[in-house]
């Protein structure tokens, strides 16, 4: 039994095991998390960042962005808004579409844009795209997403989701070893009923969440 990283609850049990690592699920939040000893160094984790293409100028990678950046940029509006890209990578994309569409954007990467004054201010929206499955401590990077949203903001999140356990044990998405947090729509739900959110899913990565308080 493990103790939940991001509702904290007791008592998370065994979900999956694999020759990698044991995975648990929260019978609380739904969360599915990996062994915390199973974790790779900072070292190790950063090497494994740097394999990582994201080119700006990538048409492809544009157009997989663009599954979050469409639906948020049609909530938004056409007003010039303020946004951070939290998770940014090596090649911020995001960022560069959304200052595209007219809004003034920060960026903050742990290894690629490590500027903590841009985590202490508020947002019209945040992003968040294939990096919340990497948060180690799902509770406090998910406080800290949610502190940055302005009232009435939009917190824009693309991540795979979680599903049963027969599915999970097939699922190439958590042979990544720097995926640690795996979230279902039951965690989001969970999340928006407790904090004050309406949640929307987008397909099957994509999740909208407006911050009502």
């Amino acid at each position: 039994m493990q103790t939940c990283p991001l509702c904290h609850s007791q008592g998370a049990g065994l979900f999956h095991q694999d020759k990698r690592r044991q995975y648990f699920r929260c019978g609380h939040c739904a969360l599915v998390f990996a062994d915390p000893a199973a974790r790779l160094s900072p070292e190790d984790e950063k090497a494994h960042y740097d394999l990582h293409e994201n080119n700006p100028e990538d048409a492809g990678y544009r157009r997989f962005l663009s599954r979050l950046a469409d639906p948020l940029q049609e909530r938004l509006g056409r007003s010039k808004l303020n946004g951070l890209d939290f998770g940014s990578g090596p090649g911020p994309t995001l960022s560069l579409m959304f200052f595209e569409q007219g809004h003034d954007m920060a960026i903050y990467d742990p290894y690629f844009a490590p500027e903590p004054a841009v985590l202490a201010t508020q947002y019209d929206f945040v992003t968040c795209t294939e990096a919340i499955e990497h948060f180690y401590t799902p509770a406090k990077e998910w406080g800290l997403l949610l502190g940055m949203v302005k009232p009435g903001g939009w917190l824009g999140l693309m991540t795979k989701l979680a599903t049963d356990a027969d599915a999970f044990s097939r699922w190439h998405y958590k042979n990544d070893p720097t995926h640690v947090s795996f979230f279902s729509r039951d965690t989001f739900k969970f999340l928006a009923e407790r904090d004050g959110l309406e949640v929307e899913f987008v397909g099957n990565d994509v999740i909208l969440l407006r911050k009502t308080q």
